[in-house]
């Protein structure tokens, strides 16, 4: 018997509420940016002739939070790997909740001239810190408190934060749109979402600071001293895994925010759809998503995560040669169909990873290594996607933008067969 056997657990409705309300409300505020970004930052903060400019202006502030998100995934996994899980995950939690509000206050370009676009850069890039060090502290929690047999069913609940969040971000906007003339929502109703995270962010501090740390921290203090330097020893004891954890995700970010944030910026352009319609698609559709990561959950603990990974990756090759057909259709129904199809595959590809990437490391580098490799293939996978799916539609039309989905899938699927299946210590 380990000693991370030993230790005792905290109790299971507390470390799973913690780890969904807590991604959920990350998630919230990521995404809040996300819809604001397809829908009003262009005309606010870019002034353009161009519709088109607004919005490849307004998806590359967005790529921002992924370019911070590895500097964040680096300092948030240093203190998680030698003070606890639990502090590192109440910081992050309050540098995203912050910066989120502080969106809500900013100036417009008609008001502030350049000062508006580079305050919301640096606070898009606030956002990315926070989140870097979010998933991979709200995954260590699940699965290192999970009892034998169940880590991919803890491991799915941080996941679930995702559509969570995305159903009360989107659901918001949805709502707003329904009450608010459109000259009110671009005047002051698009700030209200951020407003609302401030509610939020206090509850989840709430919850986390009752929280207790893992077993298998707690086990690496009584073994031995932690590492001096985390990101350090995993380069140099754990570059394969951290090397193919990063292309494994790739997958599930490209998915998603193709399914999401450039289907919404396209489907209300290009394809003329009202903004309220397209919404509640995709919240339909978001239900998928939902419903494949609990699915993936349960047969990734019943036969192993990598397989579960994998066969999601091999069927979204599949789907992004549906992409054309079934968005470029105009029909409604067949553009949802294709989402919820998109969105059902990204639970195959996104449920497991709370238990496959932390499996990839030891517990003593576990929370640098499992947010470093996320985060870092979210820049691959997620953080240019909305822009090069615009970029690629724009230029060579639907096809394109299935390719560059295949393709993402594809990269994920050999990273996957690259790697022995883990086991977590």
């Amino acid at each position: 018997m380990t000693a991370a056997t030993t230790t005792q657990r905290a109790p299971a409705a507390r470390v799973l509420t913690a780890s969904l309300v807590g991604t959920a409300i990350e998630f919230y505020d990521f995404y809040i940016y996300a819809t604001a970004a397809a829908l009003v930052f262009g005309p606010l903060f870019f002034p353009s002739d161009s519709a088109t400019a607004q919005l490849l202006s307004s998806y590359a502030t967005f790529a921002i939070a992924f370019i911070a998100r590895p500097v964040g995934a680096i300092a948030f996994g240093h203190f998680g790997d030698r003070i606890g899980r639990k502090s590192t995950l109440v910081w992050s939690l309050m540098l995203m909740g912050g910066s989120t509000l502080a969106i809500a206050f900013l100036p417009t370009y008609a008001q502030a001239g350049w000062i508006a676009p580079a305050l919301l850069c640096v606070l898009r890039f606030g956002q990315g810190l926070g989140l870097g060090g979010e998933w991979g502290g709200a995954a260590l929690l699940a699965v290192e408190n999970a009892p034998p047999g169940w880590k991919a069913r803890f491991g799915m609940f941080p996941q679930l934060g995702a559509p969570v969040g995305f159903i009360l971000a989107n659901g918001l906007f949805l709502v707003l749109g329904m009450f608010l003339s459109q000259e009110d929502f671009i005047a002051w109703g698009w700030r209200i979402p951020f407003l609302a995270s401030a509610v939020l962010v206090i509850v989840g501090l709430w919850i986390r600071l009752k929280l207790t740390e893992t077993p298998a921290f707690q086990a690496v203090l009584e073994r031995e001293l932690p590492p001096a330097v985390p990101l350090g020893e995993l380069f140099r004891d754990h570059w394969r895994e951290t090397l193919g954890g990063t292309f494994g995700v790739v997958a599930c970010f490209c998915i998603y925010y193709i399914a999401t944030a450039f289907a919404l910026g396209y489907g209300t352009t290009a394809l003329g759809f009202a903004r309220e319609t397209f919404l509640q698609v995709q919240l339909v559709a978001i239900l998928f998503m939902a419903a494949g990561i609990v699915w993936a959950g349960y047969w990734a603990d019943a036969a192993s995560p990598r397989l579960v990974l994998a066969v999601g990756c091999a069927l979204s090759i599949a789907a992004g040669f549906l992409l054309a057909p079934m968005m470029g259709s105009g029909d409604l129904m067949m553009v949802g169909g294709f989402l919820a199809i998109l969105l059902l595959l990204m639970g195959f590809v996104y449920g497991p990873l709370g238990a496959w990437l932390p499996g990839l490391f030891p517990a003593r580098v576990r929370y640098t290594g499992a947010s470093v490799a996320f985060n870092v293939g979210g820049v691959i996978g997620g953080g240019f996607t909305p822009i090069a799916a615009q970029i690629l539609a724009d230029q060579g039309g639907l096809p394109l933008v299935g390719a560059y989905l295949s393709a993402a899938a594809g990269l994920s699927f050999i990273a996957l067969l690259m790697l022995r299946r883990p086991a977590l210590d």
